[in-house]
This record gives structure tokens, sequence and C-alpha cells, in this order.
């Protein structure tokens, strides 16, 4: 195996020898958006409803109500440890909240068991694409592990307005390369079987956006 390896190596050195120069990539694609704010948001929302995930429109002074009436009476949920503390519920110790850290100097990080016990997790996003519907997580720390955002059965995403773009590239320019990426488009489903929608097969069965303004 040492042996081939090498010698797969050794090859690979020999035929970039003379270090040839990459072509230069035509980009004819959009990387710019010409479209206005309003209509970017409500192209994210159409996007989001069709993929099956219902969207809520809040300020920062409606939003504790909201994610409490998503959450239910009594649920138990978790949240980043960055999470800000203003978006929840009054009555957050008597819901639960659990928070999470991948950092154990700060807080525990939960285990698979742990966080499959809970009923939710509530996060913010770095950004979302209205193009494709999609929302990306890069574990900062209002984000979390991605873990929390993957066990639990329903996921309140918070997507601050100014955070929304248009198109793929501009969302890529927010992402920081070499960060642990999420995409979300939508409650995880599949038809891989039988072209039956299975929901909940490698992610939150339901997924609440909060368009926050």
């Amino acid at each position: 195996m040492t042996d081939a390896r090498t010698e797969i190596l050794h090859r690979i050195r020999g035929a970039l020898h003379d270090t040839p120069a990459a072509p230069e990539v035509e980009r004819t694609y959009r990387r710019a958006s010409a479209r206005a704010a309003g209509e970017v948001v409500e192209m994210l929302e159409d996007r989001l409803v069709d993929y099956k995930a219902a969207v809520h429109h809040e300020t920062a002074a409606s939003l504790p109500g909201r994610i409490a009436a998503l959450l239910g009476d009594g649920a138990r949920y978790v949240v980043p440890s960055g999470l800000d503390r203003s978006w929840l519920p009054e009555d957050t110790a008597a819901r639960s909240a659990i928070v999470d850290s991948a950092d154990p100097r700060t807080a525990p990080a939960l285990g698979v068991r742990e966080l499959n016990a809970v009923e939710a997790v509530v996060t913010s996003s770095t950004v979302s694409c209205a193009e494709t519907g999609t929302i990306f997580l890069t574990g900062r720390p209002d984000e979390g592990r991605r873990a929390i955002s993957l066990v639990p059965d329903h996921h309140i995403c918070v997507v601050p307005v100014d955070s929304v773009v248009e198109l793929i590239p501009e969302a890529l320019a927010r992402v920081t390369p070499t960060a642990p990426t999420t995409m979300i488009s939508g409650p995880s489903a599949t038809s891989d079987i039988e072209l039956e929608r299975v929901e909940g097969v490698h992610g939150p069965r339901r997924l609440d956006v909060v368009l926050l303004r």
C-alpha cells in the first residue's frame, strides 16, 4: 500500500513539475443582484414556503413571543452559547432551555442522546440565498455546532433580513471558506425510496424561519 501510494505521488509530482498555470475561468453568470431588497426577501419566502418551511415576519420586540408560540408549552429546547438571549421567551428557565457549546470551557457540549431528547433548537444564521431558498449556517457562536441544528426534530431559525441576498455568489462571499457550513433548503426530506416523500431523514422534520426586521 505504501509503495503504491509513493508511486502515485511520484507520478503526480512528475506531471506537475513544470507547474502549468491554471486557465482563467470565464464567469458569465450573474454575481451581483440588481433587485430591490424587498423583492429579494419575498423571493426567499416564496422558495421556503415551496419547500414546506413555515415563514414568519417579526421585529426584535415581537420575536420572543413568536418563538414562545412556536415552541409551545413546556418545550425543552437547545440554543447555542452565543445566541442573543433577548430573542428568547421570558420564561426560558421554565421551558428548560439548554445551552450548548463546542468550547467545554464555557459550557458542556451535548451528546447525540441529549440532543435527541429535546424538542427543538433555536439558532441564528449567517446568510440566506433567495434564488435557491437556502439558509447558510457556518458554526458561528449564535449558530452553534452542526449537530444541534441536525439532531432535534424542530429547527427555529432566525434570519435577519439584512443577511438575505439573491444569488449564490453573493451568499458565498459572506461565508468563510474554511467554516463548517450547513446549507438548509426547507425541512429535511427525501424521495429516494419509491418516490415517496419522507421528512426528517437527515435533519429536522419541521423548519420555522423567522425573518427578523
